[in-house]
Order: C-alpha cells, then sequence, then structure tokens
C-alpha cells in the first residue's frame, strides 16, 4: 500500500501562505470597491454631466485593467509564482495589448481614407 502522507512537497517557501480567507475578502472588497465606482461613474457622473464620456472612458480602462490585476495576481495566484513567470507573462499581455491598439488605429486609419474619396 501507497502512504498517501500530505507534504509540502513544490511548497517549500510557503508560497501560498498569504492566501488567507482574510486576503480572499480582502480582494473581494477591493474589486467589489472598483465595481461600484465604475457603476457611479456610468450611472451618475457621466449623465450628470460632471464627466465626459471621453474621461470616464479612461478611467473604465484604468479600473478594468486594476480588477484584472487583482484577479490574476490573487485568484489566479500569480502573485506567488516566480519573477521569470510573472515578468514573462506580464510583457506578453504588454505586447498583446500595443498590439491590439496598433491594428485598432491602422484599421480605423485605413478605413477613414479607403472609404473618403
Amino acid at each position: 500500500m501507497s502512504d498517501h502522507s500530505h507534504t509540502n512537497e513544490g511548497h517549500e517557501h510557503g508560497e501560498h501562505a498569504g492566501l488567507s480567507k482574510g486576503k480572499i475578502w480582502q480582494v473581494f472588497g477591493i474589486l467589489l470597491l472598483i465595481t461600484v465606482i465604475e457603476f457611479i461613474i456610468a450611472l451618475v457622473l457621466i449623465p450628470k454631466g460632471v464627466m465626459t464620456q471621453h474621461i470616464g472612458n479612461y478611467i473604465y480602462i484604468i479600473l478594468t485593467l486594476l480588477k484584472a490585476f487583482y484577479i490574476v495576481a490573487y485568484f489566479m495566484h500569480l502573485k506567488y509564482e516566480k519573477l521569470g513567470l510573472q515578468l514573462c507573462l506580464t510583457v506578453s499581455f504588454i505586447f498583446i495589448g500595443y498590439f491590439i491598439v496598433l491594428m485598432l488605429i491602422e484599421g480605423g486609419w485605413l478605413n477613414l481614407h479607403m472609404f473618403s474619396h
């Protein structure tokens, strides 16, 4: 018979020790707060003219990236991975975002100039 003892093999440095129930609730609270701020902007500030739609879009993008960071860092456990993997994934996603923006700009430029003649 095999011994099914539970060891910390592969987790020598307590890499998941920071993800307690309290930390999960703290991250949930932060995500909830960001979502509430987004709703206030969408339902109160923009319709009443306190903030323009253009500025609101930039704030939405920043808040969405912040929420994505918390989700990936804590719930997908990237915060507890080695620095090399963190950098590899971060740089990859930055380039993907950069290329998407370039394609959108270029696509808009092509549509603007091709069909305006």
